[in-house]
């Protein structure tokens, strides 16, 4: 696939994912102009303080998934990678987070993985319950496992076969781009993507990065 047209599904991916809260804040700053009553005025700057936050921690969250995060050198902070998580996905209580991840920094190719995993596996958690990451080091490279826990997880088949490679480059829609970046990206340092979804309720993505991805 060129690198322009990868763009054009990243960016149709993030104006779909941005347009809801941003659509929030334009629909609060209408009903604010309009309103006098001082308990609804209250409410509306309520609305417009959560779809704030939203949109801040969307942007956080793509710009390390999908943007050059971490300036120009090679490793990035795992911190940076905890806090848009939690920012992403623990921000009203439907999902809880356990972060099992140790390495203090993160090469940034390997972290982007890592990043993608999350919001997939975090996006087939349709009504909430807990996703866990995790990250380890060997001397052979990196080993990265997201698991999604849930009353009903959802995971696109198409995002699946995304991942493992099965789909040909042609037929992408802009929703799976995050699967296709984790697996070029994984397929670049020569890793593999496991998934594994047989068993109802739990969701297990992992992958290995070889040293120098």
């Amino acid at each position: 696939m060129k690198s322009h047209e990868f763009a054009s599904l990243l960016c149709s991916r993030l104006c779909h994912d941005l347009l809801s809260p941003v659509g929030a804040l334009n629909n609060g700053i209408e009903l604010l102009s309009d309103e006098h009553d001082p308990e609804m005025r209250a409410r509306c700057l309520d609305l417009l303080g959560e779809s704030a936050r939203a949109s801040a921690n969307k942007l956080k969250f793509f710009r390390l998934a999908f943007g050059a995060a971490g300036g120009f050198g090679d490793e990035v902070d795992t911190r940076e990678a905890r806090v848009a998580i939690e920012g992403l996905f623990g921000g009203d209580g439907r999902i809880q987070l356990g972060w099992m991840v140790d390495e203090p920094t993160m090469g940034k190719a390997a972290l982007k993985v890592l990043l993608n995993l999350v919001l997939i596996a975090g996006d087939a958690l349709v009504r909430g319950g807990r996703l866990d990451v995790g990250a380890e080091k060997h001397d052979a490279g990196l080993d990265i496992v997201v698991r999604a826990e849930g009353p009903r997880i959802v995971l696109d088949p198409e995002l699946k076969k995304v991942l493992l490679g099965e789909t040909e480059e042609d037929s992408l829609a802009p929703r799976a781009a995050a699967a296709w970046l984790a697996h070029c990206l994984v397929e670049d340092s020569r890793g593999e993507i496991q998934v594994a979804d047989q068993e109802e309720g739990v969701l297990l993505i992992g992958a290995s990065v070889p040293s120098g991805g």
